[in-house]
């Protein structure tokens, strides 16, 4: 039982020193890839998976700006949708295409 245990304690350990680095990993980061979302056709669920800081609520809020107001005219138009601020716009602004 003894030498089950020990190994069992070592499989863990090493499970968790293999899994560590996802921990740390940069959400935002995608080496070789470019995230371009086109805020003025993007659905909701892309809008929420791709920009920063955007989740479903303020997703859906884009979707209801652009069907009231039209296409966006310039990424800072944005910051017009409920709550969404500059520095949101800003956190996706290489992310933003019109």
């Amino acid at each position: 039982m003894t030498t089950k245990y020990q190994l069992f304690k070592a499989m863990v350990v090493a499970g968790t020193l293999v899994l560590a680095p996802l921990s740390y990993a940069n959400p935002d980061q995608h080496k070789g890839l470019d995230i371009i979302v086109n805020i003025n056709d993007a659905n909701a669920e892309q809008l929420d998976k791709l920009l920063v800081g955007i989740g479903p609520d303020k997703a859906e809020n884009i979707i209801q700006y652009r069907i009231k107001y039209g296409k966006f005219a310039a990424a800072d138009d944005l910051a017009k949708v409920k709550g969404i601020g500059m520095s949101t716009v800003d956190k996706n602004r290489n992310r933003i295409k019109l």
